[in-house]
């Protein structure tokens, strides 16, 4: 296993399992937040690329979403743009993350478990054992193996979207408020898939810049 991790700490200590997970998409301007959580049941070499997603290439993360999911019990959920607008993106991060939660620990039919949460937020009404990790992806292989699940099934997402919306070049920016991005917006205005509350500022100052 990559040296950043410990393996074999995360296999059991006083718990029958430990889930890792993690969430990817809190910062575009526009689609669903995607989490992910993995329980390790087998150890596969592969699995010694394991780095934080942001840390890897496209190619290394598509080839470890297939091993992880061939090593763990896993899940993937998502929180939606409707969510996202009335809830805030970390209420609703965190709400996809209970639901991938929930799903693993009921396919593994045990509730003597431990969940390792990337960040410094526990998951609210959710009565199981909680640890935060801040950096998480960085220090747990359950979190990391999360993180990339949940950041390959998210740049899937949008890259099935750009189809549709090919004006906004979703599948190079995944939905992130780059100059392209805010440039399209402001031609074709905005979409269903888009975070209108994260756009205020930005049609703040351009109308103040109108106005010079």
């Amino acid at each position: 296993m990559n040296k950043r991790f410990n393996f074999d700490k995360e296999k059991k200590q006083e718990f029958d399992y430990l889930i890792g997970t993690d969430e990817a998409g809190r910062g575009p301007g526009a689609g669903p937040v995607f989490a992910a959580a993995v329980c390790f049941i087998s150890y596969d070499k592969r699995l010694e690329k394991l780095n934080d997603s942001k840390q890897l290439s496209e190619k290394v993360r598509e080839e470890l979403f297939e091993v992880i999911k061939q090593n763990s019990v896993y899940s993937i959920a998502q929180g939606s743009v409707e969510e996202i607008e009335k809830l805030n993106i970390l209420r609703t991060s965190l709400l996809s993350m209970k639901r991938c939660c929930s799903e693993v620990i009921k396919k593994i039919n045990s509730e003597n478990v431990k969940v390792l949460i990337d960040g410094n937020k526990t998951i609210p009404d959710f009565n199981y054992n909680q640890e935060t990790i801040v950096k998480g992806d960085f220090k747990s292989a359950s979190i990391a193996a999360a993180s990339i699940l949940a950041k390959v099934s998210r740049d899937r997402f949008m890259k099935e979207l750009d189809k549709e919306y090919p004006q906004y070049l979703w599948a190079e920016n995944k939905g992130y408020m780059t100059k392209s991005h805010l440039d399209a917006v402001d031609k074709y205005g905005l979409t269903k898939w888009h975070r209108k509350k994260f756009f205020e500022k930005h049609f703040e100052k351009s109308e103040q810049l109108s106005l010079l």
